[in-house]
């Protein structure tokens, strides 16, 4: 299984490193719309569709990806759309885990796949035009995402259930604490404050996240670190919820060792599009 984790992790850097450091996003572009469709081919899996079925969900996800590329929008000011997917990300998060896993069947099949496309769509959107403004806020936005879950991680295997009685969401994720919670919070936090010095420092052509929210206040900084890497939980948990209700351990075997595309990318899906939101607020 570890060597199968290394080999997979190495063929992804060797693909995903050029295309995002190549100067024109196009090769990113390509490399993340690839992984999208396989996301939503998965998505089809874990819905009950068949091999057709989720290869149409791949299809139409491929057009609406390529059709937004076609159009511009990657170079466009998208304020609303943001603001609208940030919005719908927060509540639906909140209504799916308070209903739980028994809850999402009773939701109809075809808005559970039009939902899960169209927040795959939107995620692909948001990390494409990231890529258009520049690496260094590109950057910002998906090592959020891993610091919060490596913090995660070791707070909750250091002090999990140490200062609370109970898990985070234990009939979602049994292994999630609220204790690793914080944590992610915690090193998420040290991260921004971090960025935004180094952004200043090297005077970075491009600003990252970091420096646009700092420019407002620094207290708007930590507070939009806490409320993205709380919100990368929810995409995890939300993710989780979907799987045990399909009876999945992971979302497919694509990645070897790894699981699928959306057991690697659930946290970004809701982080992208409100880190986004935050972008354009503070613009």
């Amino acid at each position: 299984m570890l060597k199968q984790r290394v080999i997979t992790a190495l063929v992804l850097l060797a693909i995903l490193l050029p295309a995002l450091f190549w100067p024109e996003p196009t090769p990113f572009v390509l490399v993340t719309l690839v992984l999208i469709a396989a996301g939503a081919w998965e998505w089809g899996r874990l819905n009950g569709l068949g091999q057709g079925g989720s290869l149409a969900a791949a299809a139409v996800c491929v057009v609406l990806c390529a059709g937004s590329w076609q159009l511009g929008l990657l170079a466009q000011r998208l304020p609303l759309l943001w603001a609208v997917a940030g919005g719908l990300w927060v509540l639906a998060g909140a209504w799916l885990l308070r209903a739980g896993v028994a809850g999402w069947p009773h939701i109809p099949r075809p808005v559970r796949l039009a939902l899960g496309v169209l927040a795959l769509w939107i995620a692909w959107l948001a990390v494409a035009q990231a890529k258009v403004i520049g690496v260094n806020f590109l950057l910002s936005l998906l090592v959020l995402v891993w610091v919060a879950d490596i913090f995660a991680y070791f707070a909750g295997r250091a002090f999990g259930l140490k200062f609370t009685k109970g898990k985070l969401a234990p009939s979602i994720s049994p292994g999630k604490s609220w204790e690793g919670v914080w944590g992610g919070m915690a090193g998420v936090v040290v991260l921004a404050i971090a960025w935004a010095a180094a952004d200043g420092a090297l005077q970075a052509r491009v600003p990252s996240l970091y420096s646009r929210l700092a420019s407002h206040g620094w207290w708007l900084l930590a507070l939009g670190a806490i409320f993205l890497a709380a919100m990368s939980v929810v995409g995890d948990l939300v993710e989780s919820l979907v799987k045990r209700s399909a009876g999945m351990k992971d979302s497919s075997g694509l990645l070897p060792g790894h699981g699928g595309v959306l057991d690697r990318v659930d946290a970004l899906l809701p982080t992208l599009p409100l880190a986004m939101m935050l972008a354009a607020s503070v613009s």
